[in-house]
């Protein structure tokens, strides 16, 4: 491949030029300036990506500290066993137990930046938990199918930090690698990546000269990502708008790097046309993301041929617990067949109802379940999850009707299919057979008390009862080293990816904390090795010169 026009400026070298300053962005940066490289780290925008606004939670086990804080036993082959049930094809069994095994060291490497975690086991069946609990079980490790073989142990490591804990979470790494030496440049973006002789020897991006675009754009640019994450349509608007007076005073500029770029840009939730390709049926479903989820490394990888999988993998979820008295009725399609346990996460039961049902359906439950729930949403809602059950319970938020026909008749679902669904349902219960969809005993009980209720479960019914989704596809790697491998077989010298930019761990399948899990060790692979090439190409130059 021929070699990139220079620009009129000089480029600057460092050894690890890492695009994209999110949770896996600062995990690369990191690890590479611990192995002695000098590191640019280029961002969009200012930094933190999705990450940022998640929750915080690290998918970890084996015994971590935290876990024996908690008085909890777990073990790395319980934990690489249940893993082996969510992670499937997309990585290497090797890479997996990799993973597993280092998984009590990782929580070690967070706490030593600084990331706090606690040892506060939550009590009860949440998809996020409250300021009072730190530590819970994150995933479907307590479903009788997954556990049957694999010990269940509660996994999510949620930050130590109020609220949401993606903002602690990544404003702790983004400060490590400040103070490690990391050098940052915010509203950089990577137009093109530089290669001499096959090999990615750095990248042009667009920014503005000197010191930025001052505070007012800062504060627009943050107010813009929150809107993407809780009113996509809003945040679109902003957002165009935010970009476009970035790339009014920009200029083309360019970087190059010793030991490779470490791409680490996130997914491309926010292409639409990406998604529809690759996975029409959540079109029509908001993503979760922040300004620069739009595929940037598919764009850049494609320069170089770079092979991609798993663009069809996405994670949505619409949460049915807390209260933890919903898991106790009956998700439906419109046909009024039952499409899933309701004890599963968010996203392994939202992924039928999007994928064979066309994002249709209810939750059914009896006045008893609904009564139940009422008392435990206050006391198991995290903040966020407020306005979520508020909604739920107000007259707005759900259907209410004497029997289930005329419960079916109000929601348009086939009233004989849930006449059936609830009979067989009942009796299966009353003659103690177990669930059809393999549901804990715990969570059973006889939906026969009036009136009953539907919860609709379909996405953008409501911003307060989001229905978010994240893609869990991108480039291809070299699992031993996170290279960027080509579409036509080997990996591309210099070139390396993380995060979801890159298929990883998660990429199957997603339960909480799995992602930003993957992106500490994913993160930390490719900046280890895009320094240790940096070092490599110095001493073979120092070699040449003696």
């Amino acid at each position: 491949m021929s070699v990139q026009e220079p620009t009129a400026e000089s480029a600057q070298v460092y050894d690890v030029v890492v695009v994209g300053f999110g949770g896996a962005g600062a995990c690369a940066a990191i690890a590479a300036a611990d192995a002695g490289a000098s590191v640019l780290v280029l961002d969009r925008f200012y930094g933190g990506g999705s990450t940022v606004h998640s929750g915080g939670v690290v998918y970890a086990g084996g015994a971590t500290t935290v876990q024996r804080e908690a008085g909890v036993t777990d073990s790395a082959e319980a934990m690489f066993a249940y893993l082996s049930h969510e992670v499937g094809d997309a990585v290497a069994e090797s890479t997996l137990r990799r993973f597993v095994d280092g998984s009590p060291e990782m929580i070690e490497w967070l706490s030593q930046q600084g990331v706090p975690f606690e040892g506060s086991l939550c009590p009860y069946k949440t998809s996020y938990p409250t300021n009072r609990h730190y530590l819970y079980y994150s995933g479907n490790e307590q479903v009788p199918s997954y556990a049957d073989d694999a010990a269940p142990a509660p996994r999510g490591h949620r930050v130590r930090a109020k609220n949401f804990s993606g903002a602690a979470f990544y404003g702790i790494l983004r400060d490590s690698a400040l103070r490690k030496g990391v050098t940052f440049r915010p509203l950089a973006e990577v137009c093109r990546l530089i290669i001499e002789d096959g090999a990615v020897v750095g990248v042009e991006f667009d920014a503005p000269r000197g010191s930025g675009l001052g505070r007012v754009h800062r504060i627009r640019t943050e107010i813009a990502t929150k809107a993407e994450v809780w009113h996509p349509p809003l945040g679109d608007r902003l957002m165009a708008k935010v970009v476009a007076a970035q790339r009014r005073q920009s200029t083309r500029q360019q970087v190059r790097a010793r030991g490779g770029v470490v791409l680490s840009t996130g997914g491309f939730g926010q292409n639409k046309e990406l998604v529809r390709r690759y996975a029409p049926a959540w079109t029509e479903v908001s993503p979760l993301a922040a300004g620069g989820d739009d595929g940037s490394a598919l764009r850049l990888g494609a320069q170089v041929d770079a092979a991609t999988s798993h663009l069809n993998k996405m994670s949505g979820w619409k949460f049915i617990s807390p209260p933890s008295a919903f898991i106790e009725g009956v998700a439906v399609s419109m046909d009024g067949n039952r499409f899933a346990n309701e004890q599963l996460y968010g996203a392994t039961m939202s992924e039928p109802l999007v994928e064979r049902h066309g994002g249709r359906g209810f939750l059914i439950l009896d006045a008893q379940a609904w009564r139940m729930a009422r008392r435990q949403a206050r006391s198991q809602s995290a903040f966020f999850q407020i306005p979520q059950c508020l909604y739920i319970f107000s007259s707005f938020g759900h259907r209410k009707a004497a029997t289930p026909a005329a419960l079916a008749a109000a929601c348009g679902v086939d009233p004989d299919g849930l006449a059936a669904t609830i009979t067989q349902y009942n009796q299966a219960i009353e003659a103690g057979r177990p669930d059809q969809f393999g549901k804990k005993d715990e969570y059973r009980r006889a939906l026969n008390r009036g009136p009953y209720f539907a919860v609709d479960l379909a996405p953008n019914i409501s911003p307060a009862y989001p229905f978010p989704f994240i893609t869990l596809g991108g480039l291809a790697v070299e699992e031993e080293t996170g290279a960027v491998r080509k579409a036509a077989g080997g990996s591309l010298a210099g070139l390396y990816a993380a995060g979801r930019a890159a298929v990883g761990i998660c990429s199957n399948s997603y339960i909480s904390g799995l992602s930003l899990a993957d992106a500490v060790f994913s993160g930390r692979r490719a900046g280890e090795h895009a320094a240790r090439s940096a070092h490599a190409q110095i001493e073979s130059q120092n070699q040449e010169t003696r």
